[in-house]
């Protein structure tokens, strides 16, 4: 009888751990949720960066604007499709048919973010939010709050500039902005991706802005597999869980094949 006690007790014991583990869990997940849900519903982020609203350095002067993509107007809708095909048909050659229609369904999403970038040389500060509307844009930065291995992230979905405004800190301007949002929004990382021909944009990402190829990217999931894939899942994670997961040389989990893979030209 001593023995079916102590037996029992255990079991007791036992319960109460995994019910108080999947407690743990549950509740670990319903704040990651909120902390998306926030982000997500934000309207400006911008708001809180305003020093960076203005990027006035080598000879360019731009002006910064947020947007969403189920808010788009029919000429900015127009203007990303032709920038896009310009900046990245090259890159994906016969893929690029069925890549566009990808892209042109994902910018309109009520979650997807942007960051958009208004060339207006002759204008003050104090004058700029009176000739947004007037100033060309010259590129855009589009992303969404959403989960990679259960770790809330901002993933880039593009960083697109037109060649002009290219090579004069722009890009890495803009990614140092993605970074503040993405850390004001308590996400763990920046996640994007790169194709594997764009050279420029690799050594961009991986030599100046210290991104790593991630745990969950094709090659580190599975070199063969990877060998088959035209691109790299690049990340930057800003705390220890998220560094353990998301940038862990051999990823444990299961790629995510359906990820829709996004590029970047700057």
């Amino acid at each position: 009888m001593e023995s079916r006690g102590v037996a029992s007790h255990s079991n007791i014991v036992s319960s109460k751990q995994k019910k108080a583990k999947r407690r743990e869990i549950l509740e670990k997940k319903k704040a990651i949720d909120e902390l998306i849900k926030a982000a997500s519903s934000e309207k400006d982020h911008l708001v809180y960066f305003q020093p960076f609203c203005h990027y006035n350095r080598n000879g360019l002067s731009v002006f910064l604007e947020s947007g969403s993509g189920d808010k788009l107007s029919s000429s900015v809708k127009r203007y990303i499709q032709n920038l896009l095909k310009v900046n990245m048909e090259m890159a994906f050659g016969p893929e690029w048919s069925t890549e566009e229609k990808v892209k042109c369904r994902d910018m309109v999403a009520s979650e997807a973010r942007y960051i958009f970038v208004h060339e207006a040389p002759n204008a003050s500060v104090d004058e700029i939010s009176m000739k947004l509307d007037k100033s060309p844009l010259v590129g855009f930065v589009n992303y969404r709050f959403t989960l990679e291995e259960d770790i809330p992230v901002l993933y880039v979905y593009e960083i697109q500039l037109e060649s002009h405004v290219q090579g004069k800190g722009l890009g890495k301007f803009l990614m140092q902005l993605i970074e503040l949002i993405a850390r004001k929004s308590c996400m763990g990382a920046v996640v994007l991706t790169v194709q594997k021909a764009n050279a420029l944009a690799m050594n961009f990402y991986r030599s100046k802005l210290r991104y790593t190829i991630s745990s969950i990217s094709p090659s580190r999931v599975d070199p063969l597999m990877g060998l088959e894939k035209s691109y790299e899942i690049l990340c930057k994670a800003f705390d220890h869980e998220a560094k353990a997961i998301l940038e862990l040389i051999w990823g444990g989990g299961i790629l995510k094949l359906l990820r829709v893979t996004h590029t970047n030209s700057f």
